[in-house]
């Protein structure tokens, strides 16, 4: 949709008289396009100390090619006061106490100028399961993720900042986050901790292909027909995926367009049926895959909301979920390492006015997500969730201007999101490289003040 503003301000009139005026002024984020490299421009990288998760992140950076400087190459290589990173990595997994963290401040100091457009800023940290009953080392991990909510804030010009909670143990699935959070890809990801979990899973894909990463993987969409479900079809069937698109049957015409053109199959179903488990599996056999992403909203304040509209929104958002999710499980219609993504909701973190249906069956989706999280665990099954802030769609193109322009502006983008940001983050937690990411919400939202 549109952003008039957005396009206002970076003419060259509009560039100054927003600036004089403190306006925001949002940029032109970079996103994916096919066959660009996962790292566009160099790389700093800062270390404390040696550790598993240096040697994984430089495992990485080699492999892509990367143009690599260190800590202790900072000082020299920017002598050269033209220097400009498009990503800043820093290992803060050795940091034990707050004296320590005088080290984030002097690396981020000196680069602060030196950040391209669209960067990309990852600081890798320990969650509180490795570090136990360490006052001071906890307080440190923890500290890094109060830094890198407020940089973003700072760096502004599309620049994105990230926070990857690495369990010991689980550097092997650090590659797979690193790819996705320096990338094009992650766009409108910001201000996240992503946590890494150590599961025993050692990723045996000596085929997996980059460019394809869910070749011959059989994944199901739900609201298929049109906005975000549209976009993750589109993402996934590029991806390799084989698609199953789903929506109610008053949209055939659109799912079936959809589906058509993806090379995909069609399922027109209610999924508030109470055979709708069953349906799905009898129509695509065992899924690899499942995105729960079907959703309505039905807005009023609760004194003039009705018992109708206040059902169709838990029954469809939650409890549809709930029981398709109960169904494929109980009848073996997971394979054994199936991904499960449900599309949760800023409106389920933070409330919304006039949507507490909504807000209430998003909330849920992430109890949801958490709880079938844990019941997971010991298998090779992962399931996580993505949160949506103002993305933009026919929905949220047909608010008021005012609503419109607030939902866009308040985030460390100063612009509204795409479909295919929500569709490029489903499409990373579905890989098979996945594996250390269970039970996790990550906000799609250019790190929205909403719910902060």
């Amino acid at each position: 949709m549109s952003d008039r503003y957005g396009e206002l301000v970076q003419s060259g009139l509009g560039k100054t008289v927003a600036k004089n005026l403190g306006l925001p002024t949002p940029i032109k984020l970079d996103r994916f396009e096919m066959g660009q490299p996962v790292v566009r421009g160099e790389v700093a990288l800062g270390t404390v100390g040696d550790s598993n998760v240096n040697r994984s992140i430089n495992e990485t950076l080699n492999t892509l090619d990367a143009k690599i400087t260190t800590s202790d190459g900072l000082d020299e290589r920017l002598r050269d006061e033209n220097v400009r990173f498009k990503v800043a990595i820093f290992d803060a997994t050795n940091i034990k106490d707050a004296d320590g963290l005088k080290a984030v401040y002097e690396f981020f100091h000196k680069i602060a100028r030196h950040i391209k457009p669209s960067g990309r800023i990852v600081i890798i940290a320990r969650p509180s399961c490795c570090t136990g009953t360490d006052i001071d080392f906890a307080l440190a991990q923890r500290a890094v993720l109060g830094f890198i909510k407020s940089l973003a804030k700072e760096f502004k010009k599309g620049i994105t900042a990230n926070v990857l909670y690495t369990e010991i143990g689980a550097e092997k699935h650090l590659d797979h986050a690193l790819r996705f959070f320096m990338s094009a890809k992650s766009a409108y990801v910001s201000g996240q901790a992503v946590y890494i979990k150590n599961n025993g899973d050692e990723l045996s894909l000596v085929d997996f292909d980059e460019t394809k990463p869910l070749q011959g993987k059989k994944i199901l969409v739900t609201g298929a027909s049109q906005g975000i479900g549209e976009a993750v079809a589109k993402v996934l069937a590029r991806d390799g995926a084989e698609l199953y698109c789903l929506d109610v049957p008053a949209s055939l015409a659109d799912l079936q367009k959809v589906a058509g053109n993806l090379g995909g199959r069609a399922l027109p179903l209610d999924i508030t049926q109470t055979d709708a488990g069953e349906q799905i599996l009898k129509a695509c056999g065992v899924l690899d895959g499942v995105v729960h992403n079907a959703g309505v909203t039905r807005d009023k304040t609760l004194a003039n909301m009705s018992a109708d509209k206040w059902d169709l929104v838990l029954n469809v958002n939650l409890n549809a979920i709930s029981a398709i999710n109960a169904y494929l499980f109980a009848n073996d219609g997971l394979s054994e390492s199936a991904r499960i993504v449900c599309v949760s909701s800023i409106s389920g973190i933070a409330g919304n006015l006039g949507q507490t249906n909504y807000a209430m069956s998003k909330a849920g989706v992430i109890g949801l997500v958490e709880a079938t999280a844990k019941n997971l665990e010991g298998s090779a099954r992962r399931i996580n969730a993505v949160a949506p802030g103002f993305i933009e769609t026919k929905m949220t193109h047909a608010m008021p201007f005012a609503i419109r322009e607030a939902g866009r502006r308040m985030n460390s983008m100063s612009q509204g999101g795409e479909p295919v940001d929500v569709a490029e983050t489903i499409s990373w937690l579905l890989s098979p490289k996945a594996s250390g990411l269970n039970g996790n919400v990550v906000r799609v939202c250019g790190q929205s003040v909403i719910g902060a």
